[in-house]
């Protein structure tokens, strides 16, 4: 008989299951405060990322008259995205791709570095279960206290600490979620109309739904999300080395373990006694519930918050401090065989790393700058592709779209036509010019749809089809833009 062996599915001697759950029971983890650097500099982050997370909408930016004031805003009945000064169109989207590849190779320089240290301090996941944490403390106490006050049970007090606790997580993934959704319209017009419910219903939907996930991720799911539903500890696993610096314990320091009272008659007998005395602090204040004595495990964020707790315990028991720390499997090793630590920030994984980080970015920056702020588009009509007129010429049809991207001004443009000679251009509604081109106007930061259309009389037709040239020009700055397209002569 074929069998699998899992955590909670036992085997008898004759291969046959004892019945069991699936799944392990969840152990409720319950974080206890600690203070420290490394606590005031995620505090620091958190108050940082919030801030700019829920004020940035308000942020006003002047872009000229009739369009948006929003500083970041992603316009998407209009189809465009504003980031100050920067206005991006639905034909740049390579601009987000190149953010994306910047984004990804910061994070991988991030993790050669500093191990998860993006985990630890930046995740959105991390930063708000940070502050659902620190209600909840504020609401119903310390571990200790919510601790015993699960033991004792529901009583009166705790059922109130409870509601308010809640009231307050809602009210905050409900502030996320609508802070989310102000990106998408003007912030106070649209914050005015959620309050007196006239904004329109696919706004409300979606802050529904963010406010349902803040609520479960940072509030309910904690450490889940980290340890079951996010990839990213199993991808950077395959990303760092030796070299790179994670929250560690000196188990050369450290073991072995016992109480202070032992470690002194241990020290003063001439016996080996290390400096952790098994207080667990460090384990008590994971967000996680992970033991970091048992070395780098995939529930460990990397937060650095047991180093805070260690510390102050060091102190209290008068040891030196850096038990627990920032260090490389490197070190760790060295420790154990009485070497002096070596660090190597600066290796060829982080150089390129580097190196491709600076690449794209100075490739954007340049494309950035040196974008036109014009551009056309030219579609040949697939039916017919040509129509033979009664003196024997022939007229070819093209919708030509006209970019202006200038987002303070109107702009007057002539189109032109190269590379056929006798052509007579036509736009319905506009007068040719004396050389034969045509002038039309575009509105500041829109785009013009035209017909044109192209005609050649009968002695001047190639045998076969011409690659054409169409020229768009600014009549104010000379700037252009070109583009090709084909003239056929015959549909034959």
């Amino acid at each position: 008989m074929t069998t699998r062996d899992t955590t909670d599915d036992k085997l008898k001697s004759d291969d046959t299951f004892i019945e069991g759950p699936l799944y392990e029971k969840r152990e409720k983890v319950y974080p206890q405060s600690v203070e420290g650097p490394v606590r005031r500099i995620k505090w620091a982050l958190v108050a940082f990322t919030l801030a700019v997370f829920y004020l940035l909408p308000f942020v006003r930016w002047d872009r000229g008259l009739g369009l948006p004031t929003q500083a970041v805003l992603a316009d998407l009945p209009h189809r465009r995205f504003y980031f100050f000064f920067i206005g991006i169109w639905p034909q740049e989207v390579y601009y987000f791709t190149g953010l994306l590849i910047l984004a990804a190779l910061i994070l991988f320089l991030m993790n050669a570095l500093a191990g998860r240290i993006w985990c630890g301090y930046l995740c959105w996941q991390t930063v708000w279960t940070d502050l659902f944490l620190a209600v909840e403390r504020w609401t119903e106490g310390d571990r200790r206290e919510r601790i015993l006050a699960e033991k004792h049970g529901w009583t009166f007090k705790r059922m109130v600490r409870f509601a308010i606790k809640h009231i307050i997580w809602l009210l905050i993934a409900l502030a996320t979620g609508t802070a989310f959704v102000l990106y998408f319209d003007d912030a106070p017009t649209l914050l005015k109309n959620l309050v007196t419910l006239e904004a329109p219903s696919t706004a409300y939907i979606w802050i529904a739904i963010l406010t349902g996930v803040t609520y479960l991720f940072a509030g309910t799911a904690r450490e889940q999300v980290c340890i079951y539903m996010c990839p990213w500890p199993r991808i950077q696993a395959a990303l760092t080395d030796e070299w790179a610096l994670n929250v560690s314990y000196r188990r050369d320091r450290g073991d072995p373990r016992m109480s202070v009272k032992k470690a002194d008659h241990a020290r003063a007998a001439g016996n080996a006694a290390g400096d952790c005395i098994d207080c667990r602090q460090c384990v008590f204040v994971c967000p996680t519930g992970v033991d970091i004595r048992d070395g780098i495990q995939l529930g460990c964020i990397q937060c650095g918050l047991c180093i805070d707790a260690c510390n102050k315990v060091m102190r209290d028991i008068d040891r030196p401090g850096g038990l627990i720390a920032y260090d490389t499997d490197i070190n760790i090793a060295r420790h154990r065989d009485g070497l002096a630590p070596i660090y190597r920030l600066i290796r060829p994984r982080t150089l390129i790393y580097a190196a491709l980080i600076l690449v794209v970015g100075c490739a954007m920056v340049y494309r950035l700058s040196t974008r036109g702020t014009m551009d056309l588009n030219v579609l040949h009509d697939r039916n017919p592709l040509t129509v033979t007129l009664s003196d024997g010429g022939v007229r070819n049809a093209y919708t030509v779209r006209l970019f202006n991207f200038n987002m303070t001004k109107k702009r007057t443009f002539s189109i032109a036509v190269s590379n056929l000679p006798g052509a007579v251009i036509h736009v319905a509604g506009v007068e040719p010019q004396a050389d034969g081109s045509m002038v039309v106007g575009v509105e500041q930061d829109q785009t013009r749809e035209l017909r044109l259309t192209v005609q050649l009389e009968p002695n001047q037709l190639p045998k076969s089809a011409v690659t054409i040239g169409f020229e768009l020009k600014d009549m104010e700055t000379g700037e252009t833009a070109t583009t090709r397209d084909h003239f056929i002569p015959s549909d034959g």
